[in-house]
């Protein structure tokens, strides 16, 4: 239970740490070339999509990639709109409360943990997310998002 709450508290930092202050979809394009630059050193197909307002700004699917991770992204985004916060994020909390989809009102088929993170703008709030599927874990996933909004926000 522990761990769930220090993931939860570090998934929030994150979110706090890396918001914008605007976001184009210059920036959408950026990020996501980005993330499959990063993706490619590691040798691992990912497929990533960005949404602006409820738009796909930028999708792409990496050669090797699954096609199963069409549904994985979509799942992960639902968690994002619905929660405001990373897909991780929204798995740690339910964990630590102990709680269940079933608790909440939720079909687990529509939502899905790490590799969605919300696009955050300073005063504002969520106007989108990243998504990236193709790990084995959705740890590394997250990680992903995460090592190049770092990379990007430099």
């Amino acid at each position: 239970m522990q761990d769930f709450k220090t993931m939860r508290d570090m998934c929030a930092e994150q979110e706090e740490k890396f918001q914008f202050e605007r976001f184009s979809r210059r920036d959408a394009l950026n990020i996501g070339l980005k993330l499959i630059e990063n993706a490619e050193k590691q040798a691992q197909p990912v497929a990533v999509e960005i949404t602006v307002n409820g738009l796909v700004v930028f999708r792409y699917f990496m050669e090797g990639s699954r096609p199963e991770s069409e549904l994985w992204l979509a799942r992960k985004r639902n968690a994002v709109e619905l929660t405001e916060s990373s897909s991780l994020r929204m798995f740690a909390e339910m964990e630590a409360a102990g709680q269940t989809f079933a608790d909440r009102k939720l079909c687990g088929d529509d939502y899905a943990a790490g590799g969605g993170f919300p696009i955050a703008l300073r005063g504002t709030g969520v106007i989108g997310s990243i998504c990236v599927s193709g790990f084995d874990d959705h740890l590394d996933d997250h990680q992903l998002v995460i090592n190049t909004l770092a990379e990007y926000l430099a």
